[in-house]
C-alpha cells in the first residue's frame, strides 16, 4: 500500500488513521447529530466540507450529511459514499491546504457525543468461530458432541433484538428473569447472577434486496458498507433455562452494545488473510474465493468499580471459521430480503488460547476457573459496577486502521 502522509497531527498509534478514515454520528452543544468522519483525536463535519463545495461532483444531499443515522447516506451507494472519503482523504494529505483553519470544519472527538450510527431495523447473531463453539459443546455436551452436527455445514444464526442495540458509553441495567439451579426442583426469579459478555464483529448492510432474492457468496461484499465493534451481551442462567427449544430470547435481549464508528470495508482490504480450511467442503452456494477474513486484532478490559483496567482477553477476527461472505448468503439463499442499516454480528470470537476466549463463560470456564484481577478480587461473571471495555484494530508495514472502542458500565438490576 503507498504510504500517506497527512498535514494533520496524528499520533502514532491512533485508530484514526489517514487509511482509515470511518463514518458515525457525532453532536455538539452547537451541532445537531450528523455525519462525521474520524482522523487522529478529531472528526470532520462532512456537511462543512460540502458546503465548501468539494462534494459538488459527488451530487450529495446535503440532508444525509446533517442526518443523525447513517442509513440514507450508506444508501447513496458505495460510488457516492467511497467517493466522500477518497475526497476526504485527499484533503488531508500533506501539501493540501484547502481545509486548513476552516472554521466549522474540525471538531475535538473529547468534546462531542458520538451516537448510534445507524437505525438498525434487522439484527443476526451468528455463532461463527469454531473454537467458541467447540468451547461451549464441551462444557454442554461433552467432547464427544461438542459440534452439533450441522455446525460445519451451514453458518448458525439466529434473528435477535433491534430495538436494544445500544451505543458505546450507555450503561446496561442488569436483567431479571426466570432461571433454575441445578439442584433446584422448579425455577426461581431474580437479577442475572450468570451476567457475561460476547466479543463479536458486526457488519452493516449497505444494499438493499428484494424479497425472493438472494446474495451469491461472490457478490456478498458489494452488500457491505462496513464494521464495528459488538458486545453481545447475555445472562447465562435465564439462557440456558429457556433456550430450549427456540433458542436465545431474554436471556440475550436485554442489550447489546456497538462501537460508535463504521470502518469501510475498503478500509480494510489491506488487512485480509485465508480464514481457517472448511472440512467438509462446503455447498456451492457458500463458497469463496480469495481472503475472506480479516487480521482484526481485539481485547477486552474489565474495570472493577474501584480499580484499573485488566485485560482479561486477546482474540482476533481472523480466527473465524465463517466469513462474512458466507453469512449474507446464507442468510438470503431462502429469500430472505436485507436492507441498508441491518446488523450481522459474527457470534462470540475466541481463538485456540485460553487467553483467547471472548466469553467470560469460557475465560472462567463455567465458574471453575475463576480471573484473579490485580486488585486482588475474582470474577466468574460480571459485577454490578464493573466497566467492560471492547477494542479492536488493524496493523500492518506501520499502517494502522481501527474501530476506537465501545465500552459499558454494568448497573444493579433495578427493584
Amino acid at each position: 500500500m503507498k504510504k500517506l502522509e497527512s498535514w494533520l497531527d496524528i499520533q502514532e498509534n491512533s485508530d484514526f488513521s489517514i487509511y482509515n478514515l470511518p463514518f458515525g454520528i457525532f453532536s455538539t452543544k452547537e451541532k445537531t447529530a450528523r455525519v462525521g468522519v474520524a482522523i487522529g483525536d478529531q472528526i470532520i463535519d462532512l456537511s462543512a466540507v460540502a458546503a465548501l463545495k468539494h462534494f459538488k461532483k459527488l451530487d450529495i444531499p446535503m440532508e444525509c450529511l446533517l442526518n443523525d443515522s447513517l442509513n440514507d447516506f450508506i444508501e447513496l451507494g458505495k460510488k457516492k459514499t467511497n467517493g466522500v472519503r477518497k475526497i476526504v482523504q485527499e484533503l488531508l494529505l500533506k501539501g493540501s491546504r484547502k481545509l486548513r483553519n476552516k472554521e466549522g470544519v474540525f471538531v475535538k472527538q473529547k468534546s462531542a457525543k458520538m451516537h448510534l450510527p445507524v437505525v438498525v431495523k434487522d439484527y443476526t447473531d451468528f455463532y461463527s468461530s469454531i473454537e467458541h463453539a467447540t468451547n461451549v459443546g464441551i462444557m454442554f455436551r461433552g467432547k464427544d458432541n461438542a459440534l452439533m452436527p450441522n455446525w460445519k455445514h451451514i453458518p448458525v444464526g439466529y434473528h435477535g433484538r433491534a430495538s436494544s442495540i445500544i451505543p458505546s458509553g450507555q450503561n446496561i441495567v442488569r436483567p431479571k428473569g426466570q432461571s433454575k439451579a441445578k439442584d433446584a426442583t422448579k425455577p426461581s426469579f431474580g437479577p442475572s447472577k450468570r451476567l457475561d459478555m460476547e466479543l463479536e464483529m458486526g457488519f452493516i448492510v449497505g444494499k438493499s434486496t428484494k424479497l425472493g432474492n438472494t446474495i451469491p457468496a461472490e457478490k456478498a461484499n458489494a452488500h457491505i458498507f462496513g464494521m464495528v465493534l459488538f458486545n453481545d451481551w447475555s445472562a447465562r442462567d435465564i439462557q440456558a433455562w429457556e433456550y430450549v427449544p427456540l433458542g436465545p430470547f431474554l436471556g440475550k435481549s436485554f442489550a447489546s452494545s456497538m462501537s460508535a464508528w463504521v470502518v469501510t470495508l475498503e478500509a480494510l482490504e489491506y488487512f485480509r488473510v485465508n480464514g481457517p480450511k472448511q472440512s467438509p467442503a462446503v455447498l456451492p452456494y457458500l463458497k469463496t474465493k480469495g481472503k475472506q477474513n480479516i487480521d482484526i486484532k481485539l481485547e477486552v478490559g474489565l474495570t472493577p468499580p474501584k480499580g484499573n483496567e485488566n485485560i482479561i482477553c486477546k482474540s482476533n477476527y481472523k480466527f473465524m471459521y465463517w466469513n462474512q461472505a458466507q453469512q449474507l448468503a446464507h442468510h438470503t439463499v431462502n429469500g430472505c430480503n436485507v436492507n441498508v442499516g441491518d446488523l450481522m454480528a459474527s457470534g462470540t470470537i475466541s481463538g485456540k488460547s485460553e487467553s483467547a476466549y471472548g466469553s467470560m463463560l469460557e475465560l472462567a470456564w463455567m465458574g471453575t476457573k475463576p480471573i484473579r484481577l490485580d486488585d486482588g478480587t475474582t470474577r466468574v461473571f460480571f459485577n454490578d459496577g464493573d466497566t467492560v471495555t471492547l477494542r479492536g484494530h488493524c496493523e500492518k508495514d506501520g499502517i494502522r486502521v481501527g474501530f476506537g472502542e465501545v465500552k459499558t458500565k454494568i448497573l444493579p438490576a433495578k427493584k
